[in-house]
């Protein structure tokens, strides 16, 4: 059942579509991006749930929190978040998800969910080079 939360829960919240879907919703008030990325998630669930279980519908309430607590901060959290940062974000949840993909195949036992620090830390890092005098 763990298995089947954890993967669930990181392969639904690391991807760009959950950053940037939320920040619209939150910040616009435009729900078509989080809207699809529900479909999408739905038919990933289905074929997740066959193999890892029940595990995979106990993530819907993380997800819930997760995307939720975005929209509501998503005032205080713009100014961090520039086009660079996003990038970076999506660039780090991608390399995420290409691990969790390696274990859901079986090739490798990385331990994705200790590399989701890396999707604050980056938008940290983006604005405090911003804000310095010179270029990196």
């Amino acid at each position: 059942m763990s298995e089947g939360f954890v993967t669930a829960s990181l392969l639904f919240c690391i991807g760009a579509m959950t950053i940037v879907g939320s920040l619209n919703a939150g910040l616009a008030g435009d729900n078509k991006m989080l809207f699809t990325k529900s479909v999408l998630d739905f038919v990933s669930s289905i074929m997740l749930s066959v193999s890892l279980g029940i595990g995979v519908l106990c993530s819907a309430a993380f997800v819930l929190v997760f995307q939720g607590a975005i929209v509501l901060l998503a005032q205080f959290i713009a100014p961090i978040l520039t086009d660079s940062a996003i990038a970076e974000m999506t660039c780090a949840g991608s390399i995420m998800i290409i691990g969790l993909s390696l274990n859901i195949l079986g090739l490798t036992k990385l331990k994705t969910a200790n590399m989701l620090p890396a999707l604050v830390v980056v938008p940290i890092v983006c604005y405090i080079f911003s804000i310095l005098p010179f270029n990196i």
